[in-house]
């Protein structure tokens, strides 16, 4: 029953390390500390290993819990119900947050207010798209932080962070913000902009 609880606590460790990356950028938003963002994206390259220990540790607690118990002979012992915390119930439980745990980079974009603005161009001469080149995206979790963060500045027409082409490309009036304004809102995510460059 030991090595029940241990793996049930290791496979629960592993899916919450897979997706600390992701989540960090949003618990940061919440906390109102969005330079901590990128403090666990180191962690993204291990993420298919985590991924995959996760599933393996879940998987040996299952077939722990379900496999046929071994009959024994005599009538001396009777069988007493598990502690909740040895339970499949629990176990299921468990299996349950780490889907959740590992599925959120997919579904992290709704923890982002969604912000309608209304853009007044008063001399389209004014417009001006940048690409600003990001290190330290790994995620849609990162990405929307980026967009976050820079739609908070007046002038924003368009953000669009990528965090597979590891950059921004971001449409703006510059009458009412400039470059390095917008490098600022990036940088202060805890992401850093390497380069820049009209587009």
């Amino acid at each position: 029953m030991k090595t029940d609880n241990k793996l049930i606590g290791a496979g629960l460790l592993t899916a919450i390390a897979a997706s600390l990356c992701c989540i960090t950028p949003v618990l940061a938003l919440v906390a109102g500390t969005s330079g901590l963002a990128s403090t666990f994206s180191w962690l993204e390259p291990f993420r298919p290993y985590f991924i995959g220990l996760t599933i393996l540790v879940l998987g040996f607690a299952w077939y722990q819990k379900l496999k046929p118990k071994k009959q024994i002979d005599c009538n001396c012992e009777t069988e007493e119900k598990p502690k909740f915390i040895q339970s499949k119930m629990f176990l299921g439980i468990v299996t349950a947050f780490a889907i959740v745990m590992l599925a959120f980079p997919y579904y992290s974009s709704i923890f982002y207010p969604k912000k309608e603005k209304q853009i007044i161009v008063v001399d389209k001469s004014n417009i001006q798209k940048v690409k600003f080149t990001i290190s330290g995206m790994t995620c849609a979790s990162c990405e929307e932080h980026v967009n976050h963060e820079v739609n908070k500045l007046t002038g924003i027409i368009s953000s669009n962070a990528s965090y597979e082409n590891g950059n921004a490309i971001i449409e703006f009036d510059n009458s009412k913000t400039n470059i390095s304004e917008i490098e600022k809102a990036i940088n202060s995510t805890g992401y850093s902009v390497t380069d820049k460059k009209e587009n």
